[in-house]
């Protein structure tokens, strides 16, 4: 065969040379030793198994506040918002309460329009749901000044 053919056939496999050489130093000897569940659940890295599950959890759940705040966790379980994650509004609990030993809560319009702005799409007005126009509707003013967040369906006022 001329060079021609012989040049690129070299290159290629020096690539993959290089490639198989950089995975062996690479990639740990302890990844995908629990092959055969499938594709999915067979490739993790053992020894990463305990470091997971040494890393601290950020978010905490609706049973951890519940635990401490057990009038605020029935309200809101009772209500519209039921469904929503306390740490959804209030953020993560992280290492609360000890710190920090308030939970900064986001009382901000543009909290609550993520889930009840109206959108311009054909059923996206649910009744579970309700959805507002932000301009039109009491613009200018938090949500909170007027609705409960833990019982929304009652006026504050």
């Amino acid at each position: 065969m001329k060079n021609h053919v012989w040049r690129p056939l070299f290159v290629v496999i020096a690539i993959v040379a290089v490639i198989l050489l950089a995975r062996a130093f690479y990639v740990p000897k302890d990844f995908g030793i629990h092959g055969g569940e499938g594709f999915m659940y067979g490739w993790y890295r053992e020894g990463n198994v305990q470091e997971w599950k040494d890393f601290p959890a950020k978010y905490r759940g609706r049973d951890y506040c519940a635990g401490c705040h057990v009038d605020q966790a029935e309200s809101s379980a009772e209500s519209m918002h039921g469904a929503i994650q306390c740490e959804n509004c209030h953020g993560p609990a992280f290492d609360h309460p000890e710190e920090p030993m308030q939970l900064a809560i986001d009382r901000s319009r543009d909290l609550c329009l993520r889930c009840h702005a109206r959108l311009p799409y054909p059923g996206s007005d649910r009744g579970d749901l309700p959805g507002i126009e932000p301009d039109e509707h009491n613009p200018g003013f938090a949500c909170v000044d007027c609705h409960a967040p833990h019982n929304p369906d009652l006026e504050e006022m």
